[in-house]
């Protein structure tokens, strides 16, 4: 009997790990689509989610006890690629884009059978969406980045938003409002540059 009484703890311990990555696991898809906008790459962004894990893991029961994780780890996720940015202002984030455009451009619509209006186009579109959000997003702060992904995006509230990033929900909305006047300003800018053409 004495050696059943041990087993009982060490599976309890067991199990709270499995729970913790098991939650965690479950937001990694959302997590490393966030961060790839915040970060600007894959690579980037999967050192950041990585970072962020660790700094989770150390305390894990703040997470799983907090009512939102997926909030309380963006926050997380948010914080650790601003300090990266920080660490390393002189890297271009978005660098190397540029020829992945081109070869998005190079396969549009109506460069297969189905491409034309209307007809699938392999993700092609899709693909070019998300790389324009990117390098949109990359021009913002990390502060408005992470308002605009957090309303926009993932469709909370300005008040949710704000408790999320801790800040007083009028400066997340100013946040907000200077985020989306130099995201437009930035697609007036490219509309012209492109009809110059």
């Amino acid at each position: 009997m004495a050696e059943a009484t041990p087993s009982p703890p060490s599976s309890a311990s067991s199990a709270a790990s499995p729970t913790f990555d098991e939650v965690f696991c479950g937001l990694l898809p959302r997590l490393y689509r966030r961060a790839v906008m915040l970060a600007g790459s894959r690579q980037s962004a999967e050192d950041v989610v990585h970072e962020a894990y660790l700094k989770l893991a150390a305390r894990p029961q703040r997470f799983l006890t907090h009512p939102e994780p997926y909030a309380y780890a963006f926050t997380t996720v948010l914080n650790v690629a601003r300090d990266t940015y920080r660490k390393d202002r002189r890297q271009v984030l978005v660098d190397g884009l540029e020829g992945v455009e081109e070869a998005g451009a190079g396969g549009g619509a109506g460069a297969g059978p189905g491409g034309g209006p209307g007809g699938w186009d392999g993700g092609v579109e899709r693909r070019h969406a998300e790389i324009e959000a990117v390098r949109l997003l990359g021009r913002l702060s990390h502060r408005q980045a992470g308002i605009v992904i957090l309303v926009d995006l993932d469709g909370y509230t300005l008040d949710q938003a704000a408790k999320i990033m801790k800040v007083h929900r009028g400066t997340a909305a100013r946040h907000r409002a200077r985020a989306l006047d130099r995201l437009r300003a930035y697609l007036v800018e490219s509309e012209h540059g492109q009809a110059g053409r």
